[in-house]
């Protein structure tokens, strides 16, 4: 790895040379299908030309256009082009490199726009690895060891864990929402709280999606105390589970949105959305940065919503995580080590466990490696690394599904032996 920090832990032994769509070719010419699309950050696949030709034809004008300083066409186009697609009510945009940024921005906004100083973050929600991020992060202790005393005005509430609990999706509804109503009255008064931020979709903890009860039951406690709802969607947006915004599987509407990951098809690049009125409360000067807004990375994102509309990826997600969910929970029935499948769209975790419902990270492992070993690359993620994810970019086609799902039979049947 030459001089590569030992602190970065890669997921795979391959060393890639080039990609194109699904596809990611190494240095000595082995194709792998990607399933993993840098963690849902290549939506429209590996260098795309329409998002290859913007991004050349905007670095022979101009590459970096510091956006406190000048504007530049693409930003200003960018922030039209998201507002069509934000809430009713949102309408203003401010952006940054990283999703962390972007975290740490939504939660300056929410202070400064309240006045009030805590927040409360949902059990299992991943939200960065900066201070504050990691400071509203509880999906696992890795961005959080050996990095305390951790930020102040923080409040974990639960999260509906059906699996986890081995309750009904009703049941844990029902005690998280009466857990929530327990914090507002035991550990930061509404009258401290600023903001709830959670993901529609959990990812890095396992893939658990909210349901229409509990964000519904969220947003309400929002409106009644003047609480901001701030919707995470660095991961499930951009049409990753079948709608643009995972929020709206559940119909609520955040004050404040946050997207990165399939923003710019891989370009460095995120944003904070939120009305005109709620960003005109924040400080001046607050927000910014030096290469936020960068000219490349949004004239890529612009050309993202191009393909994302002129192929209909919205709604390819929806067929092709229909027919994912469909073949591998087929593999589900002859595999026993397989204990479930949760998530939406092309956002979909395949939890390992024993026949005891015990983690089972050692053979996740063991699968997402030998899947490797056919040309197939996964991630994996919760608390012990049992849960295969599965990310394929919105562009993967009905074949290219069907050859995964081939790929990993094989390397089920190798680490079931």
């Amino acid at each position: 790895m030459h001089h590569l920090s030992p602190l970065l832990k890669q997921a795979s032994q391959v060393c890639v040379d080039h990609g194109e769509g699904s596809w990611l070719v190494d240095t000595d010419g082995r194709r792998y299908l990607d399933f993993t699309s840098g963690i849902g950050v290549t939506s429209t696949g590996h260098c795309h030309p329409t998002v290859v030709a913007a991004a050349q034809a905007q670095v022979g004008r101009v590459i970096h256009a510091q956006y406190t300083t000048v504007a530049h066409r693409p930003m200003l186009e960018l922030t039209d082009a998201l507002a069509e697609r934000m809430p009713e009510s949102i309408d203003s945009v401010a952006f940054a490199n990283s999703g962390s940024e972007s975290v740490e921005a939504a939660l300056r906004l929410a202070r400064q726009a309240t006045g009030r100083a805590n927040i409360i973050v949902f059990d299992g929600g991943f939200h960065g690895r900066t201070m504050a991020a990691a400071s509203l992060t509880t999906s696992g202790t890795k961005v959080r060891t050996g990095f305390h005393p951790m930020m102040a005005g923080v409040e974990v509430s639960p999260f509906p864990h059906a699996y986890r609990y081995d309750w009904t999706e009703e049941e844990a509804t029902a005690f998280a929402l009466r857990e929530l109503d327990h914090i507002l009255k035991t550990r930061t008064a509404p009258s401290d709280t600023a903001a709830m931020l959670i993901e529609p979709v959990q990812g890095e903890f396992g893939y658990y999606p909210a349901n229409k009860v509990f964000m519904q039951g969220l947003a309400e406690r929002c409106r009644q105390h003047g609480i901001l709802l701030i919707c995470d969607e660095i991961q499930a947006g951009y049409g990753r589970t079948g709608r643009f915004w995972s929020h709206s599987h559940f119909d609520v509407t955040p004050d404040i949105v946050i997207t990165a990951k399939g923003l710019a098809s891989g370009f460095p690049l995120s944003a904070i959305a939120a009305s005109e009125a709620l960003m005109s409360k924040g400080l001046a000067g607050s927000q910014g940065g030096t290469y936020g807004a960068n000219a490349v990375a949004c004239a890529a994102a612009l050309a993202t919503l191009e393909v994302i509309d002129s192929e209909q990826l919205v709604e390819n997600a929806v067929r092709q995580g229909e027919r994912l969910n469909e073949r591998l929970h087929e593999l589900k029935e002859r595999f026993p080590m397989i204990d479930t499948l949760r998530g939406k769209g092309l956002m979909l975790g395949m939890e390992i466990a024993d026949d005891f419902r015990t983690p089972r990270g050692d053979l996740a492992a063991r699968l997402t490696s030998a899947a490797e070993q056919q040309g197939l690359l996964l991630l994996r993620c919760g608390t012990e690394g049992q849960i295969v994810r599965w990310l394929p970019p919105l562009t993967v086609s009905s074949a290219e599904v069907d050859e995964a799902v081939a790929r990993f039979t094989r390397a089920l049947e190798q680490v079931a032996a």
